[in-house]
């Protein structure tokens, strides 16, 4: 094998680790809570902020990716880091019963909470009753 060679096997790896690393991510820890008009859904994601969120529904999918960026000083670069900066990466199935178009998403102090109510024909509904 030439010089050349080896040199374009060893950068083809180099470029394959790092796609992997691009690929690899961090599940959240979730707490899910349901109650008669809905679910409510906490996910830990320390460290994202709300720029570097993305929550989107695919079908029944609901996903929630988000990454961390690394606290560096201004006008300076990172050359050796220890530290592996997080991506966080989650997907659930969303039952037909809950309202994908009300979701509502607020992030603070790490933690993503998201509120997915029912359809409106889901929710328990009162039935009156008259005595005649």
């Amino acid at each position: 094998m030439s010089d050349n060679q080896q040199m374009t096997t060893a950068s083809s790896a180099s470029n394959r680790s790092a796609e992997k690393e691009q690929q690899r991510a961090v599940v959240p820890s979730v707490d899910v809570f349901e109650d008669a008009s809905g679910i409510t859904l906490l996910a830990d994601m320390p460290g994202v902020s709300k720029e570097e969120l993305e929550l989107k529904v695919e079908g029944e999918a609901l996903w929630i990716e988000g990454g961390v960026r690394p606290n560096t000083p201004d006008g300076l670069e990172a050359i050796y880091a220890e530290l592996r900066v997080p991506r966080y990466r989650r997907s659930f199935t969303l039952s037909r019963e809950l309202d994908t178009t009300r979701i509502e998403a607020n992030l603070k102090d790490g933690v993503l909470t998201l509120r997915i109510p029912k359809q409106a024909h889901a929710q328990p509904r009162r039935i009156a009753v008259t005595a005649g």
